[in-house]
């Protein structure tokens, strides 16, 4: 049975389906997490609340990228998911069932790339591996695991010996041993070169076409824009914004910045507002215009150059991006 067939889900009493095809295979209702409240000197601690009230699912299949500053609450909210803490108040479902109270019924299911694997260094990436198939239920052969990384030529390298993004591409094999239904990657590209963050994505959609339903942290906005269905943005433990790429990005406008030629000045355009311009920047002779019609404004412009015989230097068109919209509501949040 290849990824794509696997059954995510139970049945319930009456033979209805707690997660499967069509179903969300993560739900987190109300969800929150607290820090400093438990224990003897609870008293005297003032307790710290990273997640506050989130609410988001991920269906099967799906890709969904956590995103956020340090800080922000996404590595409280993954382990919550994981399993690895109870949630303060809320609730989380993965594949039906509550990761921490049912995680024997859960973690036999997921994979976890970790920020750092923490191996032992004496150990080649072969017996690594041989060593946690011993730990993991239906474990995938060693060599098939090693060569879906781009291993097979370090296989028998003491880990000591690879590099960071090997070592990287090692941590991914772990989590890919047990064919996981649910894959969670903290930061999976870190330390890896261009080629090699490329191979990485690869192999991330593959899995993801195959069925595997991912979470996916990263500070790489390029990473979640090219990997991503849907995504979240956090900021101070609650949800900034959420939904499709293609839709957090249009909720933010384009920009057009071109040089302004000697004895121009921006009141030389036409009138701003005609061109669909809703804001702009001028620093000495550089004009940045923001739009939210990019085409509109980007032809107004070049046929009032054309008009007047002059050239745009430095002539920057482009849309806006993820990175752009994510610093954007950063920076509206900040002054809020």
């Amino acid at each position: 049975m290849n990824i794509g067939e696997k059954d995510i889900g139970g049945t319930g009493p009456s033979g209805t389906r707690t997660a499967g095809t069509g179903c969300n295979v993560i739900d987190a209702t109300g969800l929150r997490r607290s820090y400093g409240t438990t224990g003897r000197r609870a008293k005297s601690q003032k307790s710290f609340e990273a997640v506050r009230g989130i609410d988001f699912s991920v269906g099967q299949g799906e890709l969904f990228a956590l995103l956020g500053t340090n800080g922000a609450g996404k590595t409280s909210t993954v382990e919550l998911l994981e399993g690895l803490a109870a949630p303060s108040a809320g609730r989380v479902r993965v594949l039906g069932h509550d990761p921490f109270t049912e995680r024997r019924k859960v973690r036999p299911r997921i994979g976890v790339m970790l920020q750092e694997g923490g191996f032992p260094t004496e150990l080649t990436p072969a017996e690594t591996l041989r060593m946690w198939a011993g730990c993991t239920s239906g474990a995938r052969p060693v060599d098939e695991a090693l060569s879906s990384v781009g291993l097979m030529r370090r296989r028998d390298v003491r880990v000591k010996q690879l590099s960071g993004g090997e070592r990287r591409r090692l941590d991914l094999a772990l989590a890919l041993l047990g064919r996981p239904e649910v894959l969670f990657l903290d930061e999976p590209t870190t330390g890896l070169d261009t080629e090699a963050r490329h191979e990485t994505w690869k192999l991330v959609r593959e899995l993801r076409d195959s069925g595997t339903t991912i979470v996916l942290t990263t500070h790489y906005l390029e990473e979640a824009e090219e990997l991503a269905d849907r995504l979240a943005i956090m900021h101070n433990g609650q949800i900034a914004a959420a939904g499709q790429v293609m839709d957090v990005v249009a909720a933010h406008p384009s920009h057009i910045s071109f040089e302004l030629p000697a004895g121009f000045h921006l009141g030389d355009l036409p009138a701003l507002e005609g061109l669909g311009v809703t804001g702009h920047d001028i620093a000495g002779r550089t004009v940045r215009l923001r739009t939210d019609e990019l085409q509109r404004t980007a032809t107004g412009v070049l046929v009032w150059a054309r008009d007047k015989g002059i050239e745009l230097r430095g002539l920057d068109v482009r849309s806006a991006s993820l990175e752009e919209a994510f610093l954007e509501i950063a920076k509206g949040l900040e002054k809020a």
